[in-house]
């Protein structure tokens, strides 16, 4: 069982910045693509970015384009979503999630059903 853990939400500004990291508990995070995903108030669940286990492939909603970069750092064993240019529309819950994979398949996932491991979430607002 992988337990993933957000952190890095907050109140910010229109146009403002944030950092969202994603970290297992008790396990390295090396072979696992990991996605974002956000929640708004009344909404569905989208899909926001993801990452494959290596780090050298990428993919965005096109909403999020040039303005996210999802990346991680395998050493530090951390996912990290960094959020520039943020708008009120951005507000939602950001919860990240991983699915284990091997060594040869190093693709990224954007179907929440594709992904094994869900974290809490972490609440990011924008204000106008």
């Amino acid at each position: 069982q992988v337990q993933l853990v957000e952190s890095g939400g907050g109140l910010v500004q229109d146009g403002g910045s944030l950092r969202l990291s994603c970290a297992p508990s008790g396990r390295t995070f090396s072979r696992y693509a990991v996605g974002w995903f956000r929640q708004a108030p009344g909404k569905e669940r989208e899909f926001v970015a993801a990452i494959n286990w290596s780090g050298s492939a990428t993919y965005y909603v096109d909403l999020v384009k040039g303005r996210f970069t999802i990346f991680r750092d395998n050493a530090k064993n951390t996912v990290y979503l960094q959020m520039n240019s943020l708008k009120p529309e951005d507000t939602a819950v950001y919860c990240c999630a991983a699915k284990g994979t091997v060594f040869s398949d190093n693709s990224y996932h954007t179907k929440s059903s594709e992904y094994s491991y869900w974290g809490q979430g972490t609440q990011v607002t924008v204000s106008s």
